[in-house]
């Protein structure tokens, strides 16, 4: 029996990967699985640029609100979740579309991935290090032990640092080298790249910025943290939600706010650059082909031809001719 067909769309944030999964979803008779971490988070809309009732197109989307921002879900928690949509499309023939610039949760979902376990003792002396030195200190030592995860570890990313030394001290060998091969766990997957040039993506963000903040992005994180924003352990420290809160402390103002979103994001962009370009498997395409979709659709059917898949009816309907999509995703 062909394999079955699951795409990924993937690339930096504001590189339009939403718009593109609609698109896709509708010729292939597909439904989108949700790969973004923070999207998970129900009334995290605005910040997280996501994509709305109106603009799914009547395209079914998993994995979308399904956790209040009190609560924390793992990458293996995620990875389960995910594999359990997606089997669930192929299991009513629909084409699964996996969209999402959290390069880790794509890779964990796609690909053979078996996390190591855990040590309750281990974690909780690691917290309270965490706790009493900040993720600074714990991003030094992490660089000191494990050079690589260092590079792919953001050092304000408490949490992950934590896992990342605790996989280190159980395995005893780097957390590195528990990432997973290049090797699909789904052998009818296709990974699309949406390619923007540098100084577009930079100015595509700040525009995208001042776009979630004019349409009520600070009173969006003002009714989160009535729900417990502060509380949770991830939800906070989305980017642009940690300078809100800063700005409803009084620490800085809105203009400081908007300058300090657009920065980290543009930062966090360089590093989704960077790791997914390291996945030879992904096709890249530009963002802006005024055939964007049909150029798409042209790769999963020469996935297709080449035995990678099962036969999927591709629709080349004028929506084909779709150009340059929107800076969502």
């Amino acid at each position: 029996m062909p394999a079955a067909l699951v795409v990924a769309v993937v690339g930096p944030t504001a590189a339009g990967k939403s718009d593109l999964a609609v698109a896709l979803s509708r010729h292939l008779g597909g439904e989108v699985v949700n790969a973004d971490a923070m999207q998970v988070y129900r009334g995290m809309d605005i910040g997280t640029a996501k994509i709305s009732t109106t603009e799914r197109a009547g395209v079914p989307h998993h994995l979308l609100d399904i956790l209040d921002v009190t609560e924390t879900a793992t990458v293996a928690e995620f990875q389960e979740l995910a594999r359990q949509a997606i089997d669930d499309c192929i299991d009513r023939t629909k084409v699964p579309v996996l969209a999402g610039g959290s390069a880790l949760y794509v890779r964990a979902i796609l690909d053979d991935f078996v996390f190591p376990g855990t040590d309750p003792d281990v974690r909780a002396r690691l917290e309270a290090e965490l706790e009493a030195k900040g993720p600074g200190a714990l991003h030094q030592e992490l660089a000191a032990r494990d050079p690589k995860a260092a590079e792919q570890i953001l050092p304000s990313n408490g949490r992950r640092i934590v896992r990342a030394l605790e996989v280190i001290e159980i395995t005893g060998g780097p957390y590195f080298a528990t990432l997973p091969e290049h090797r699909y766990v789904y052998p009818g997957a296709i990974q699309l790249g949406l390619d923007v040039p540098r100084p577009v993506l930079d100015e595509r963000i700040d525009r995208r910025v001042d776009r979630m903040f004019d349409a009520g992005f600070v009173a969006e994180v003002r009714g989160l943290l009535n729900k417990g924003l502060i509380e949770g352990r991830t939800a906070n420290r989305a980017l642009g939600y940690s300078q809100v809160i800063a700005l409803l402390n009084g620490e800085i103002d809105e203009e400081q706010a908007r300058e300090r979103t657009a920065q980290a994001t543009r930062r966090f962009a360089r590093r989704q650059d960077s790791w997914f370009r390291k996945d030879q498997r992904i096709t890249w395409l530009p963002y802006d082909a005024p055939d964007l979709v049909e150029k798409a659709l042209q790769v999963i059917a020469q996935g297709n031809r080449e035995g990678a898949s099962g036969v999927v009816e591709v629709n080349n309907g004028p929506d084909t001719q779709a150009g340059a999509v929107d800076a969502r995703g």
